[in-house]
């Protein structure tokens, strides 16, 4: 993906707040750090999270996560564009912190976590919008169902951990609308309206880990 480029810094930041972006761009291309984030990365869901908000009788959000997924990405440093990411979530993993309402999500009235145990995502390509965010295009798979998703991030940098682990991190959203995917169910409001909102928000945050080089 295109957003992991650079290595945050003090004098990075400096000089990308009083750079022209078409200038910057040039900057970041001919960094030689950059080959040194190229290799293959392994997403952490002990220090990462995939979640969603969704409005609920018109007046709140409800907020829930996924509690097991797995997702690797593929990082090239010298040409960003040819990164690639994949993620594949766990339906039945689904939390909101209610019990009822997780098994009711899980049913055939929204995601069939029986039939279809798995919403899967695999980018096809990444571009950079502007300083520290990017903008991933991929399929997301859902119900059996593929369409084209668009994330758009921020990148966080890299850094080396207490465990001599070299990590890479991102926060992502995107607005999809559910019906698109199959899951429809609702019910009105006597005072107008509906239950669930049509519109639902992903999130990510995100900490992934170089694996090691090969001997």
């Amino acid at each position: 993906m295109a957003l992991f480029n650079r290595k945050r810094t003090a004098e990075t930041a400096d000089s990308t707040a009083t750079t022209a972006p078409a200038a910057t761009a040039a900057v970041l291309d001919a960094d030689p750090g950059l080959a040194a984030l190229t290799g293959d990365y392994t997403i952490d869901p002990a220090h990462s999270s995939i979640g969603f908000t969704v409005r609920h009788a018109m007046v709140t959000n409800v907020r829930g996560t996924f509690g097991a997924y797995e997702g690797a990405l593929r990082l090239d440093g010298s040409e960003p564009s040819r990164s690639t990411a994949s993620l594949d979530v766990e339906i039945a993993s689904i939390d909101t912190g209610i019990a009822d309402r997780d098994g009711h999500l899980r049913s055939a009235d929204f995601f069939d976590a029986e039939s279809f145990p798995r919403m899967t995502f695999r980018s096809t390509a990444a571009e950079r919008v502007s300083g520290d965010r990017y903008r991933i295009t991929g399929d997301l798979t859902l119900r059996d169902v593929t369409k084209p998703l668009t994330i758009d991030l921020e990148f966080h940098g890299s850094a080396t951990d207490v465990y001599g682990a070299e990590r890479v991190g991102f926060e992502g959203s995107a607005e999809i609308l559910r019906s698109d995917w199959g899951l429809t169910w609702n019910a009105a409001l006597e005072t107008g309206g509906v239950m669930v909102s049509d519109k639902v928000k992903l999130l990510f945050d995100i900490s992934a880990v170089k694996a090691a080089p090969q001997a």
